[in-house]
């Protein structure tokens, strides 16, 4: 398996998905959450009855347009993997996504991710084209992942998503007998690049271009 440059959130926009596509990442990740109906694309969350939405430093008025999942995948035109982050614990998240997958990009291969696993695998389950990767952000998660990966009588997901603080070359090597990717976040700067390389990462989860520019430019045969 090559390295692989994911970027970060870039699917929450289509000039993020522009400029990913234009800087040849392997996957664009993108924040799916279900909302009265609808599969919206964004990271700002809602705020209950309040009319904004809301992430640190960060407040949009609530009636402001919202990306759709199905106006970002019938926006690609360059056939871009996306890494679908599904937000909240609810099966109906699956259950809605797997059924636009199925309806608008049958076959294009997909990665759901997310720390709800169930979710995840509700999907992956149901689309044979669908690769699920299973995130870990606390030491709980991650010890419940290590339990997962390694039981034998389950399928092993696609891949892993751990945050770069949980990182041991240990942890790293285990996760490698059972996964084929093992992604980390964030990566931001060259100096946290080089030490998850290091540790033996193999998925490489960045806001910044230049990141995914140097990952781009470490593939073989990269000029």
């Amino acid at each position: 398996m090559s390295l692989l440059a994911i970027a970060h959130r870039a699917g929450n926009s289509l000039t993020g998905l522009h400029a990913a596509n234009q800087l040849g990442v392997d996957v664009v990740e993108c924040d799916v959450h279900a909302f009265r109906g609808r599969l919206e694309v964004r990271h700002l969350k809602t705020a209950g009855p309040l009319p904004f939405l809301w992430d640190t430093w960060t407040l949009a008025p609530a009636w402001a347009p919202r990306l759709g999942l199905d106006e970002l995948l019938e926006a690609d035109r360059r056939g871009a993997v996306f890494m679908l982050d599904l937000k909240g614990r609810r099966e109906s998240t699956g259950r809605a996504v797997a059924r636009l997958l199925h309806e608008r990009a049958p076959g294009h291969r997909v990665l759901v991710c997310g720390r709800h696993w169930p979710v995840v695998e509700h999907v992956a389950d149901r689309l044979t084209y669908v690769d699920p990767v299973l995130s870990a952000r606390t030491r709980g998660e991650l010890s419940a992942l290590v339990s997962r990966v390694a039981d034998a009588r389950r399928t092993a997901p696609y891949g892993v998503s751990v945050h770069c603080s949980l990182l041991d070359p240990a942890l790293v090597e285990l996760l490698r007998r059972h996964v084929e990717v093992v992604m980390t976040w964030p990566v931001n700067d060259l100096d946290r690049l080089e030490t998850v390389l290091d540790l033996g990462a193999n998925g490489i989860i960045s806001d910044e271009p230049a990141i995914l520019r140097e990952v781009v430019g470490r593939r073989p045969g990269a000029v």
